[in-house]
């Protein structure tokens, strides 16, 4: 059993996550679009997105680069990262992208902020995948002394962006999904993701 395995049934049945919706970023300041992540998102209309890994490299790997760039390069991204915690409860494998704040160089270090999934054209198939992967992270920063470190994820078809927050044994789902005509607030949440754990952690 691997990450790929998780759906939000074996979530709850394997590794005792139960899942509800909440209001996770009530007071979100959307942030200007930079003109190059613009101009790239402009072109993804003449290609052929139709796989998983041309909307990586096209819609979403722009958008984090964005964020780290905001983030004055305090985000690193890990992309195709191996994460594997704990083999017996299935949570070893590969995931899409990392977010952490370390040097973007291996190994992998904590604190890890969020795990990204990205998936073809289904939201819902990958939550439960995402919801592994950040126990997987939560445990990953406990075993690094960092306890109380708040682990996000994120499931993306590129266009849709539905963004979790794993609170103890329950994964809160975001009531709103983000969508790419407003990459404002995408990149408003990943900011607040990191400046949350700046000032509170720092």
């Amino acid at each position: 059993m691997a990450y790929s395995d998780f759906t939000l049934e074996k979530a709850a049945a394997v590794l005792g996550i139960t899942t509800q919706e909440a209001d996770l970023f009530p007071r979100l300041v959307p942030l200007s679009i930079p003109s190059w992540l613009n101009e790239t998102l402009g072109k993804r209309t003449q290609l052929a997105l139709i796989s998983e890994k041309a909307r990586s490299e096209f819609i979403i790997v722009p958008i984090l680069l964005a964020c780290r760039d905001l983030s004055q390069n305090s985000l690193a991204i890990f992309s195709g990262q191996r994460l594997d915690v704990d083999p017996a409860q299935g949570l070893i494998g590969e995931c899409d992208f990392i977010l952490a704040i370390a040097p973007p160089l291996p190994p992998l270090r904590s604190p890890i902020l969020t795990v990204v999934e990205a998936k073809k054209n289904d939201v819902e198939a990958g939550l439960g995948q995402c919801i592994a992967q950040m126990v997987a992270a939560d445990l990953f920063n406990r075993s690094s002394g960092q306890t109380e470190i708040p682990v996000y994820g994120c499931v993306t078809t590129g266009e849709v962006w539905q963004f979790l927050q794993l609170s103890q044994k329950v994964a809160l789902l975001d009531k709103q999904r983000y969508y790419l005509d407003n990459v404002e607030a995408i990149l408003a949440i990943v900011q607040t993701i990191v400046q949350k754990f700046s000032s509170e952690f720092v």
